[in-house]
């Protein structure tokens, strides 16, 4: 299965940084956010992160144009009803990261991946959280991302 479409389910500091790493890779990324201010902050913050790069020349003006056309900021969990990868990124609450997969685990295509940002909680505990738990994974991210 070719991953084409990715969402980040969260736009915090990781969350944000996980969706500018995957635009910036060439990949379609539904950023979601529960509230706008949230979401609004979570693309000035990748906005602000690809202008310095390209500033110091770390990308090109044509790479941080690419990266901010293959993100689309998106309000709620349903926008991630195409995807191919869903990374949450939320904060580590594990009843919150729980309704978020049981979420994610009826919204997302059958073929979805459904991966967790988590450093510290069991990934078994989120994967009992759906009925496809050989298609959860953790996928870590270190803080900074990009």
């Amino acid at each position: 299965m070719a991953i084409r479409k990715v969402a980040v389910i969260g736009g915090g500091t990781m969350g944000s940084g996980i969706a500018h790493v995957f635009a910036l890779a060439g990949y379609e990324v539904k950023l979601v956010e529960a509230a706008k201010d949230l979401l609004d902050r979570a693309v000035k913050n990748i906005e602000g992160n690809l202008s310095r790069q390209a500033a110091k020349s770390v990308i090109t003006a044509e790479q941080k144009a690419k990266a901010l056309s293959l993100l689309k900021p998106c309000l709620g969990l349903e926008s991630a009803s195409d995807c191919d990868l869903a990374v949450e990124a939320v904060p580590e609450l594990l009843a919150l990261k729980k309704d978020v997969f049981s979420r994610l685990d009826s919204i997302c295509p059958a073929h979805a991946i459904l991966a967790t940002n988590t450093s510290s909680l069991p990934v078994t505990s989120l994967a009992a959280a759906t009925r496809r738990p050989d298609k959860v994974i953790g996928m870590h991210f270190m803080n900074p991302v990009p």
